[in-house]
């Protein structure tokens, strides 16, 4: 495994797992928000939007994050479907009352990323509002980076088949490896929540779920590469050596996200 991304691996983690387990609501949403900025500037400088007069729409939705703790829980929901309308509304009045300086392919990008980054994302600190979110949220990560760890190994030992050409380097036999990487993590952990927290979850379903989710990464992932390969970059930034930018970190996760939201609800 290349050693820069190795590195990043084990530094980043226990970071990502101490904010999640120490952290309370304010520090949780802080920290989503941050991402979602990030993730978002680095989306809009792949696709040249950092220049277009509409973007602060997209950082205004991300900082938003950090206050969706005053939102009572069983309203954050509702709170989305509002939000989708009400980012087009907004974006057609900028074009109205700018002339038409924007048009209307500015405005589909510019919402596609509020929805593919902010939107999706907000449901992770959704998910650990709700009771034992902070448990459940580790679904999402086991899914999403166990999947891409195995994947990777996998691929790199056993791959043969390639997938497609949107990603060359993935193969059929890395994504099969990554679910059945990703059920490695998610039923042991299952164990542990129904041994320790006597949650009764049922390993058969959350096993279903699992494979479900991890196929979801799989194919967030996918989507980034297609999003880089339209504008010929091979990642969103080198802030994570080996790894890439944060968008490149959370591509999956953020896929995932709603997903298992609403699957979670279902335990």
């Amino acid at each position: 495994m290349n050693m820069k991304r190795m590195i990043t691996a084990l530094v980043g983690f226990p970071i990502v797992a101490c904010a999640l387990i120490f952290g309370n609501k304010y520090v949780i949403d802080g920290l989503f928000a941050i991402v979602a900025i990030m993730a978002l500037y680095e989306y809009n400088n792949a696709l040249h939007l950092n220049k277009k007069p509409m973007v602060w729409i997209g950082y205004l939705a991300c900082v938003l994050i950090g206050f969706i703790h005053i939102i009572p829980t069983q309203y954050l929901v509702n709170i989305i479907g509002v939000l989708i309308p009400t980012s087009v509304l907004i974006l057609f009045m900028h074009v109205v009352f700018t002339n038409m300086k924007i048009n209307i392919n500015d405005i589909a990008l510019t919402l596609f990323g509020i929805c593919y980054i902010v939107i999706f994302l907000l449901f992770i600190p959704i998910l650990m509002g709700r009771e034992n979110g902070k448990l459940l949220v580790w679904f999402i990560i086991f899914a999403a980076w166990g999947t891409d760890a195995s994947a990777y190994f996998v691929g790199k030992k056993f791959g043969k088949h390639k997938i497609s050409p949107v990603s060359p380097k993935k193969s059929v036999e890395g994504c099969i490896g990554g679910t059945l990487g990703a059920l490695l993590f998610i039923i042991p952990y299952t164990v542990f929540l129904n041994t320790q927290y006597d949650m009764n979850i049922n390993y058969f379903v959350i096993a279903a779920i699992g494979m479900v989710l991890s196929i979801i990464g799989q194919i967030g992932d996918f989507s980034a590469s297609t999003i880089k390969r339209h504008v010929g970059i091979k990642d969103f930034s080198n802030i994570f050596p080996g790894h890439g930018g944060m968008l490149d970190r959370i591509d999956s996760v953020i896929f995932i996200a709603p997903f298992a939201y609403f699957l979670l609800m279902l335990i």
